[in-house]
């Protein structure tokens, strides 16, 4: 799917001499899982076993082959690996992004993941993981800032994730530079769960496409 930031996708902008604050978007994280049986119980189980880094805990909730990658990464031997190799975080960021029902029935994570981006390209666009986050006018913390953005979709045209920030094209036209660590891709770690035999389980946890 081919995305650009069309026009259904602006929102309103408040212009002040200089500056310009963005409303929060609606892209900021949802949980619309909970209504669901057995997912609340399922999402509370995998949060404490993130929080206490209980590698046979995560295990446990996950199937057997569980998806890892698309170059053949699955199974529980490799997700033990993996989350020794310092997975956890990816596990910690995805619990504070929302959960959603997928089309198909199971349990998506992140919530955005399964939103409707209209022309958006996925590979591309990155979600701003913040409210009030300030947009400046070089790639720099003491630089001007020329807009704050909340849990909106910016354009990056190219990630440089060893520097501190990254030009963007905000939903408006207008460039500038965010912070590195307050950007998410689209295609970033997502987790799927499925119910097998009754029960919520991990049925893939990946990245990219």
């Amino acid at each position: 799917m081919r995305l650009r930031l069309a026009p259904t996708l602006l929102l309103p902008i408040l212009l002040c001499h200089s500056e310009s604050a963005l409303a929060e978007s609606k892209w900021a994280p949802q949980d619309t899982c909970s209504e669901v049986e057995g997912a609340r119980s399922f999402l509370d189980s995998l949060k404490t076993a993130v929080e206490t880094r209980d590698t046979d805990a995560v295990i446990a909730l996950a199937t057997d082959d569980i998806l890892l990658d698309f170059g053949g990464g699955a199974g529980g031997t490799e997700l033990r690996s993996r989350l020794d190799d310092g997975l956890w975080g990816e596990l910690d960021k995805l619990l504070a992004l929302g959960c959603v029902v997928n089309p198909g029935g199971d349990l998506t994570l992140p919530w955005i993941f399964e939103q409707d981006l209209g022309d958006a390209d996925p590979f591309s666009t990155m979600l701003v993981v913040a409210r009030d986050e300030p947009v400046r006018a070089e790639p720099s913390a003491s630089a001007r800032v020329i807009a704050t953005i909340s849990w909106d979709l910016v354009e990056v045209a190219s990630l440089d994730s060893e520097q501190p920030f990254q030009a963007v094209t905000l939903a408006d036209g207008r460039e500038g530079y965010v912070a590195t660590g307050r950007l998410r891709s689209i295609v970033d770690y997502r987790l799927i769960a499925s119910r097998v035999g009754g029960q919520w389980k991990i049925a893939a946890l990946v990245t990219g496409d």
